[in-house]
């Protein structure tokens, strides 16, 4: 397996005196080179993350309350490690190349806002970045007419590691409230993004919110699933 180099700071640097191998395939020069991110990237079959049908137009026949929902690969495949580098490892260019492989899953929007799920205040200290957000700033780029809004924010810190199900599913009911700052437009298209898809809990919690403050037009996007 490449060894990856915590890159926090004096990233040029780091770079020359130990640079990164590709995730997937060994090449030197990038934490994924461009051949096995468009390997991921052709090889997705979209899947309902709830009952685990094929999904390939993101309404699920089988879900009809959920909303459109696409998801990027599995969490115990090349994805899952890219996911893991990012936030453990701080490879924080592999955000750009996960940006583009969620992208490719998605249908054309027009004026679109991204709402990453928030990250725990303690995780953001520790790492020093916001990995979900960091990422949905890359992905916004791709996207035109589209920004990213912390339009969702935390209540509640709690840490969901390790829960089960119905833990979970408690905890996130009151984890995320809606920034009073912010304004709902019910013409634009709302792109809830998360990075893992476990119970489900939080990006479910996430689109309800969001339905009760009166958005008209919702997308789940998950990196990975569970």
């Amino acid at each position: 397996m490449p060894i990856i180099v915590k890159n926090t700071t004096f990233p040029g640097l780091f770079s020359l005196l130990a640079p990164h191998s590709c995730r997937g395939c060994g090449h030197l020069g990038e934490p994924l080179c461009d051949r096995c991110k468009n390997y991921i990237i052709k090889h997705n079959q979209n899947v309902c993350p709830i009952c685990r049908s094929k999904n390939p137009t993101g309404l699920c026949s089988n879900c009809p309350n959920s909303p459109l929902t696409f998801v990027a690969g599995n969490r115990s495949d090349l994805i899952g490690d890219l996911i893991h580098d990012l936030k453990y490892d701080s490879v924080r260019s592999l955000a750009r190349p996960l940006a583009e492989i969620m992208n490719s899953c998605l249908p054309p929007t027009k004026k679109s806002i991204i709402i990453p799920l928030p990250t725990i205040s303690r995780h953001i200290r520790e790492r020093g970045f916001d990995h979900t957000y960091l990422i949905a700033k890359h992905l916004a780029r791709l996207r035109p007419d589209c920004h990213v809004s912390r339009l969702l924010v935390r209540a509640k810190n709690t840490v969901q590691v390790g829960s089960d199900s119905s833990t979970r599913k408690t905890q996130a009911a009151s984890a995320y409230t809606l920034n009073p700052k912010a304004k709902i437009d019910p013409s634009a298209t709302y792109i809830i993004f998360d990075d893992v898809w476990t119970t489900g809990a939080s990006a479910q919690t996430a689109c309800q919110l969001l339905q009760k403050a009166g958005t008209k037009n919702i997308i789940l996007t998950i990196l990975a699933r569970s």
